[in-house]
């Protein structure tokens, strides 16, 4: 007997412990939703950061989160132009399908329509908090009926400007937050935007993953930079490359103190970051001073230097630090591949352009279904529809009677969305020619032959749902023609 109740006890413990240790287990092996954040620029350019490959614009913060991150070395922006940039990052479709089919004025009847589904949606159908702070431009103004703002787009919390930050990036006065002007602000737009979402994030419920879309307005015109940031560049000899430079060093600043806030609230470890950029740089006559490390062309082209960014990819513990991926990756691919992240799906009764490219983030290749797709009718040289298969890139004119300008709706505009035929063929190997100087269109008739028929199929579907808009002119008025100089601080 006294043998007896030390071993009943001994097996009731075991029985006891057998029992909870499932319940043990899945405590202990689940692993909560990932955070996940994007962070993109304006008309930032692929070579202007440290990380890759400008020797004079100083980015130390972002050269810091290259170190962390998968690097993308043909990441792509979804089109050479800010709103079809950000509608396809959002959507997951390519612009024209949405009818977003060039940066929209204010005031313009264009607009991501509420029939769309966005990153956020599919996001905060997941139990996600959604917020987005800096530049919206995916409608006409904020407030307008028939309009949907971000809040209508999916987003719990906003602080927007339609577009640019006006006057420019110092002290402006038409940011909006969930639907009730904020007023003139004090400060840099940057760091107005990096404000907001660190406020927000130490007020959101903890309970929850959050999904924060930060959006900045530099280095895109009308720039203002604070004198600590332009007085890195120079004396003031030449203050249009000075203003430019700087004010991509403060964006550097503003976005290291968004990371540092991620660490300080013990959330980096378990965050998704992507930094990208919305087209390629400006190149403008006030300030031509923007990098495509050599890539042909810039903002408003479909050659490289329009459509190829930045990508830089964090997630400890999934994604491999300091690494480097050469498969072409677009902003096309978020939507799918930040739903297959945060464990839910993308819409499945629309087409997608993108595809999740997860794989490539744990280091492996991705098969699509179809190529890459891009399609500008606005471009600024002729090539107006793009298909990257592979390592190849086939670029194509469309013979259009002139499509008039990027802010005046017409009727024949629209028409030639609906009816405008392909022709005239570029050809290029982008992995032996990544600077499109030799056209292979001649020489390899067979591959051009292939590409053709597969670019054919998807701009014709393209066509059948792009929607038509009402023909519109930009209401100009004389306050409107500002001439805008490098501001260089106080």
């Amino acid at each position: 007997m006294k043998d007896f109740l030390p071993r009943r006890a001994t097996f009731i413990a075991l029985l006891f412990f057998a029992a909870t240790q499932p319940i043990a287990a899945a405590q202990t092996t689940e692993t909560p939703p990932p955070n996940i954040m994007i962070v993109l620029c304006d008309d930032l350019g692929y070579g202007d950061i440290g990380c890759y490959g400008h020797d004079v614009i100083k980015t130390p913060h972002l050269d810091k989160f290259a170190k962390q991150s998968l690097k993308l070395t043909d990441c792509y922006a979804a089109a050479p132009n800010c709103s079809p940039a950000r509608t396809g990052l959002m959507t997951g479709r390519t612009p024209s399908r949405v009818g977003v089919y060039s940066w929209i004025p204010f005031l313009s009847p264009m607009h991501v329509r509420e029939t769309e589904i966005t990153i956020a949606h599919r996001l905060k159908d997941a139990e996600y908090e959604t917020c987005q702070v800096g530049k919206w431009h995916l409608n006409g103004w904020f407030n307008l009926p028939g309009q949907p703002q971000p809040n209508d787009m999916g987003f719990d919390h906003w602080f927007a400007t339609q577009n640019n930050a006006l006057p420019n990036h110092r002290n402006p006065y038409n940011f909006v937050r969930n639907g009730i002007p904020a007023g003139p602000l004090e400060g840099y737009a940057s760091h107005l935007v990096t404000d907001e979402a660190i406020n927000w994030l130490d007020h959101r419920d903890e309970k929850k993953p959050f999904f924060m879309y930060v959006c900045y307005h530099e280095p895109h015109e009308p720039i203002a930079t604070d004198a600590e940031y332009a007085a890195m560049y120079g004396n003031g000899d030449n203050p249009s490359l000075e203003a430019h430079h700087g004010n991509i060093t403060q964006m550097d600043t503003a976005f290291g103190r968004l990371m540092k806030k991620l660490e300080t609230l013990n959330v980096e470890e378990n965050t998704l970051v992507i930094f990208t950029s919305d087209n390629g740089p400006a190149m403008t006559r006030i300030h031509p001073h923007g990098s495509t490390d050599g890539l042909r062309k810039y903002k408003g082209h479909l050659y490289e230097g329009g459509i190829r960014v930045p990508g830089l990819v964090r997630w400890p513990g999934h994604v491999k630090p300091g690494t480097t991926s050469d498969v072409p990756v677009s902003a096309l691919d978020f939507l799918p591949t930040l739903c297959e992240v945060a464990g839910t799906t993308p819409p499945s009764d629309r087409v997608l352009d993108g595809t999740s490219v997860l794989p490539v983030f744990h280091g492996k290749n991705v098969t699509r279904e179809k190529p890459l797709y891009w399609q500008f009718n606005y471009a600024k040289s002729d090539p107006r529809v793009v298909i990257r298969d592979g390592d190849w890139k086939l670029l194509s004119k469309l013979d259009l009677n002139d499509q008039g300008n990027l802010t005046d709706i017409t009727d024949q505009q629209m028409e030639q969305f609906k009816t405008a035929k392909l022709q005239g063929f570029e050809l290029y190997n982008l992995k032996k020619d990544r600077n499109e100087t030799t056209d292979l269109s001649k020489t390899n008739p067979q591959q051009l032959n292939k590409m053709v028929a597969a670019m054919t199929k998807i701009y014709t579907e393209v066509q059948q749902e792009a929607p038509i808009w009402p023909a519109w002119t930009w209401p100009r008025y004389e306050g409107q023609r500002i001439e805008w100089p490098p501001y260089r601080g106080k």
